[in-house]
């Protein structure tokens, strides 16, 4: 069923904001120590971390290469070496504060509360190409499943699916769970950080 709870590993530390999926582990952004984990998705051990390049690292991407964080504090997006944790550059700072954070195989999309948008932009040069609005009041995680948007709201505790084409809702997850942050896509199924409980929770959809 989709939304169910399928299992819960600890998380690596105790304020996991970010999270996405390199097809083999989860990466994982702490905003109280400002670390990102490399996680075993199999047995939740952590396998390496190092510094993240902000001091409030908020949601994570992927590009299939090379990962992408969103600071909060800077209001920057930084590509990050995900072998070394070297910041390779800055792909843009933005005019607001970002929250989640995803890429789509072409461009990344990052949301942010303070509009309760959800914007597109160019991986390039972060040039805004377009926007519409968060399913929700809180979105605080974004990933992206290869067709549709997710989008994470923390206060009501849902995950809503997107069409990115449209901004349409076209589902709604309701797993259960309570002060949540964070959202990545395994290739099968969602994964979102728990602070209450300091877990990382795999759902089914």
């Amino acid at each position: 069923m989709a939304g169910t709870i399928i299992r819960k590993l600890t998380a690596p530390d105790t304020h996991i904001h970010g999270l996405t999926f390199d097809g083999r582990c989860l990466y994982c952004s702490d905003i109280t120590n400002d670390t990102i984990y490399q996680v075993d998705i199999e047995t939740g051990t952590t396998i390496r971390s190092f510094a993240a390049p902000g001091t409030n690292p908020r949601d994570l991407a992927f590009d299939g290469r090379c990962l992408y964080n969103a600071d909060v504090t800077s209001l920057k997006i930084y590509q990050i070496d995900p072998a070394t944790g070297t910041v390779i550059r800055t792909v843009v700072t933005l005019p607001r504060a970002p929250g989640g954070l995803t890429f789509d195989g072409r461009c990344l999309w990052y949301d942010a509360d303070a509009t309760n948008k959800i914007y597109q932009i160019g991986i390039k040069a972060g040039t805004e190409i377009r926007s519409f609005n968060a399913p929700t009041n809180n979105p605080q995680g974004l990933t992206w499943d290869g067709r549709y948007l997710w989008s994470l709201d923390s206060g009501q505790a849902g995950i809503y699916q997107v069409d990115p084409a449209t901004g349409t809702v076209i589902q709604v997850l309701t797993p259960g769970l309570v002060n949540i942050r964070g959202l990545a896509f395994d290739g099968r199924t969602l994964w979102t950080s728990e602070l209450d409980d300091t877990t990382l929770v795999q759902i089914s959809i």
